[in-house]
This record gives C-alpha cells, sequence and structure tokens, in this order.
C-alpha cells in the first residue's frame, strides 16, 4: 500500500489522471450540497476550482521536473529557477476575487454567501493538496469539509433557534404601528435593546421597515416570536436575520 502511494506520489501520466479524477470528484461532491440549496456556486463551481487548483500544483511540478532533467542545461545556461510553491500561493490569493462574487449584502442588511466563498476556498486548498500529491491529507480534509458543509448546518441550526439573541426583520403598514408593535414584542416577555427604523421616502413604494435586536428570556424559541409578531394585521413581512 505503502509503496503504491510512493509510485503515485511521483510524476508519472498514471499519478496526474488520479490526480485531476480525484480533485474533480471531490470538488463536485463538496459543491453538490451548494447547488441543491441553490446557492451562486454549485455541483460544477467546486468541481472546477478544486480541479484547476490541482492542474495549477501539477504545471509548477511539471515545470520543475524539466529544468531538473531536460532542460537542465539552458535553464544552468540562463540562470532559469523554479519555486514550486509559487504557483499554489496564486491559487490561494486569487480564489478570494471568485469567492467575493458569491457574497451579498441583502435588502435586509444580511449577509450571505459566506459558507460558500469559505467552501471554495477550501477546496481550492483540497485541490493543491490533491495536486501535491498529499493523499492521507487529501481523505481528512474531504471527510471534514464534507462535514462543515452538510452536517453540522444542523447543529449551527440547532444553536441559532435556541440563542438568547434574535435580530429581526421586519415591514409594516405605517409608522403609527411602531409603539403597537413594540407593545405585542414585550407581551412575549422579551426584551428590545435596540431598534433601527427605515423610514419609506415618498418615491418609494416600499412600507416602513425596521430591524429589532430582542434578548430572549429562558431560551425561548424563535420559531414561538416569529408565529406571534406575524399575527398582528399590520404586519406585511417578518424575517430572522
Amino acid at each position: 500500500m505503502i509503496a503504491a502511494l510512493d509510485y503515485l506520489r511521483e510524476f508519472n501520466i498514471a499519478s496526474v489522471i488520479l490526480r485531476l479524477v480525484l480533485a474533480m470528484l471531490g470538488g463536485g461532491m463538496i459543491g453538490l450540497e451548494r447547488g441543491q440549496k441553490g446557492r451562486p456556486a454549485g455541483f460544477r463551481t467546486y468541481m472546477l476550482v478544486s480541479l484547476g487548483a490541482a492542474l495549477t500544483v501539477l504545471l509548477s511540478q511539471y515545470e520543475n521536473t524539466m529544468l531538473t532533467t531536460r532542460w537542465a542545461d539552458v535553464a544552468e545556461e540562463i540562470g532559469l529557477r523554479s519555486d514550486i510553491s509559487r504557483f499554489g500561493a496564486q491559487v490561494i490569493n486569487g480564489i478570494g476575487f471568485l469567492g467575493a462574487g458569491t457574497i451579498l449584502v441583502t435588502g435586509h442588511r444580511q449577509i450571505k454567501g459566506l459558507t460558500t466563498a469559505a467552501g471554495l476556498w477550501a477546496s481550492a486548498c483540497m485541490g493543491i493538496a490533491i495536486g501535491a500529491g498529499f493523499y492521507e491529507c487529501v481523505i481528512l480534509a474531504f471527510i471534514l469539509i464534507f462535514l462543515c458543509i452538510r452536517v453540522f448546518p444542523a447543529i449551527d441550526n440547532f444553536v441559532q433557534e435556541n440563542a438568547a439573541i434574535m435580530n429581526l426583520y421586519i415591514e409594516f403598514e405605517s409608522l403609527n404601528d411602531v409603539g403597537r408593535l413594540i407593545n405585542h414584542i414585550k407581551l412575549q416577555n422579551v426584551q428590545i435593546f435596540d431598534v433601527d427604523i427605515e423610514r419609506r421616502r415618498e418615491q418609494d413604494s416600499q412600507h416602513p421597515r425596521a430591524i429589532f435586536s430582542l434578548h430572549l428570556h429562558k431560551h425561548q424559541p424563535h420559531s414561538q416570536i416569529l408565529s406571534s409578531i406575524a399575527e398582528l394585521d399590520c404586519i406585511y413581512l417578518i424575517e430572522e436575520i
């Protein structure tokens, strides 16, 4: 087994094929979950990022191999040197631009896409490890990345549902309803520690909206607070952010 891995770490056609296929499959499987949730970067994007990262490292290894074998005389004559780490470093820097394109600030002042951007970055790092032939690390990294994206969201949702702090984005009929809304929230045994109200502009057809920051007592379920406030007839939209 060890001998087989050592052979596959060498720069040969079998190891190149294996690394590229592993990068494509690993990135694609991680991207499946994002694609199922309709995120900006999904199955194909993750696959291409991981594959491109692996290909970049293979190119650096190819360059280093050629400069120390077939092109050695020419390289020595002109003083050409190769740093096999610089290609991978550029992948890490470059993936930031792609990840930034998936991060959005919604009209509710909510940031979305951070998990997708982080997943792209991790997928690129996994691709670099695959391209370098670090197979032991790749297996563990894939399992951990997959757990973070597929399994841990359930834990994250549980923590958020039982958190003592709750932020609500609410659209309501008119500013006259603010007092009524605040009184109703207080009746739920909830403390309001911040309210940010955005008035409706004359040229804007949208309703007045506000962000309420609440402190819940005794780990009240967030869904219970949401459903109670949504029952008010002056509410047009309510969403936890």
